[in-house]
């Protein structure tokens, strides 16, 4: 990860790499020189090894690793504080990846913030998904850190890109500056720790005033899991489904010691924001698309009636 030990080093992402990469604010070091030279490297592929259609003239994204193809829509935890009760993708979303009609969402990068107190196990969540990694030498971030993780969701290319907050209050001004244009929000607590669930709270209502919570996907997510028994665990996940379902957010526990339930969760963020991405794509494209025919009908007060030519076959 990329520390930033403050304000002072933030920039922005370099003009070169245009729309491809986040517009927002990255720190200071050479990521984006790495991200070329994988570039060079490795061409954009999808997960049969072909080049992807939409990769343009810039192939300036890392592959995609074979174990971030998502082909269905991964299952919450617990259906009593899930954001989305469906077991599938959106049928307008799947459509519109069969018939290539997702815009520009293969191209964007999805901001993704992690929040929540002083070592909950912020960075160890985000390390064990990233690298696959548990570090027991405890280190604070300073400022913000950041990863970024490819994906493919029904054959389309995705990113998310995951920045770690500080959790100390000296830091907070820092960090706070980087929650603005967060597709994702994930605030953590210790499943050991009451008070870092009653924080939860504050930790949101902050991130929000960055964010237009219409538009913002919650996640409340308890981490080391295993360091609880099965009675105190039932005692704690009581209360924390109560607090995910007044946030409106989806609840999850992990363990990043184990892994236990890590990559199933990174996998639900990563799924629930692509298809929110779709649906905003189509959104956008919904009142006129290519092939419909406007007609005017004078006898009609409604002069902007569209007719399309050929029905769709799999959309509702």
């Amino acid at each position: 990860m990329s520390h930033l030990p403050g304000l002072e080093l933030r920039r922005e992402a370099p003009p070169l790499l245009g729309p491809l990469l986040s517009p927002f604010p990255l720190p200071a070091g050479s990521w984006h020189r790495q991200m070329l030279r994988s570039s060079l490297r490795f061409p954009i592929t999808n997960s049969a090894g072909a080049p992807c259609k939409a990769a343009g003239r810039m192939n300036i994204l890392a592959p995609v690793r074979r174990d971030r193809v998502l082909a269905e829509l991964p299952q919450c935890l617990r259906k009593e504080a899930a954001l989305h009760g469906h077991k599938d993708f959106h049928p307008r979303v799947t459509c519109a990846c069969q018939e290539h009609r997702t815009g520009t969402v293969g191209f964007k990068i999805s901001k993704v913030i992690v929040v929540g107190d002083l070592s909950v196990g912020k960075t160890c969540l985000i390390n064990r998904f990233c690298k696959d990694t548990f570090d027991k030498n405890y280190k604070a971030t300073i400022g913000v850190d950041f990863e970024m993780e490819r994906f493919e969701v029904l054959g389309i290319p995705f990113s998310l890109q995951l920045w770690d907050t500080a959790g100390q209050e000296r830091f907070k001004c820092i960090a706070s500056t980087y929650y603005r244009g967060a597709q994702a929000i994930i605030i953590v607590f210790n499943l050991n720790d009451v008070a870092s669930l009653e924080h939860t709270k504050q930790w949101l209502a902050d991130a929000l005033k960055e964010n237009d919570p219409s538009s913002v996907l919650l996640f409340l997510v308890g981490s080391k899991k295993d360091l609880n028994t099965p009675a105190q665990y039932a005692l704690m996940e009581k209360d924390a489904l109560q607090v995910a379902q007044e946030m409106k957010a989806e609840y999850w526990a992990v363990s990043s010691l184990t892994g236990e339930n890590v990559r199933e969760f990174f996998f639900r963020v990563a799924a629930l924001t692509f298809e929110a991405n779709v649906l905003a794509e189509l959104e956008k494209s919904g009142a006129r698309r290519i092939g419909d025919v406007v007609c005017i009908n004078s006898d009609d007060s409604n002069l902007y009636l569209t007719a399309t030519k050929k029905k769709p076959t799999c959309c509702p």
